[in-house]
């Protein structure tokens, strides 16, 4: 994530959770539930937002739309890392590795486990400590 732009990011997660009335830490479970595929168009923030309330008003469950942002948010991970290659273990750090919902679904399209570390929202502080200190 940057400042910029949370695209692709769990910061896009988290701003479109409160447009549909979840809470962050129930927000994969609720996407778990969904019965329907909806696919999300925008990878940008805003205009995933402004499409997230227009499938709200035409009636869209929201269980679903919260599957399919998570959906393009996983999908927009693994491509990222097909890029750089797919070789050996991974490791899912940051707040959203505690979103079961990310793990499940990047494990799918990896097709193999992924490691989630203790407390993992807290992995990049501890990488930043360990750099201040050298």
């Amino acid at each position: 994530m940057n400042d910029r732009c949370a695209a692709g990011t769990g910061k896009f997660l988290e701003i479109t959770v409160k447009t549909l009335g979840f809470e962050i830490n129930d927000f994969g479970e609720q996407a778990l539930k969904s019965r329907k595929e909806i696919h999300i168009n925008s990878m940008c923030t805003v205009f995933a937002e402004s499409e997230v309330i227009s499938l709200i008003s035409k009636g869209e469950n929201r269980n679903d739309i919260a599957l399919g942002l998570h959906k393009s948010v996983s999908m927009s991970a693994v491509s990222m890392l097909k890029r750089v290659g797919l070789n050996g273990m991974f490791v899912f750090a940051g707040g959203a590795a505690r979103n079961k919902c990310m793990i499940d679904l990047i494990e799918k399209f990896l097709e193999q486990k992924i490691y989630i570390p203790d407390n993992p929202q807290l992995i990049g502080a501890y990488g930043a400590s360990l750099l201040a200190d050298e």
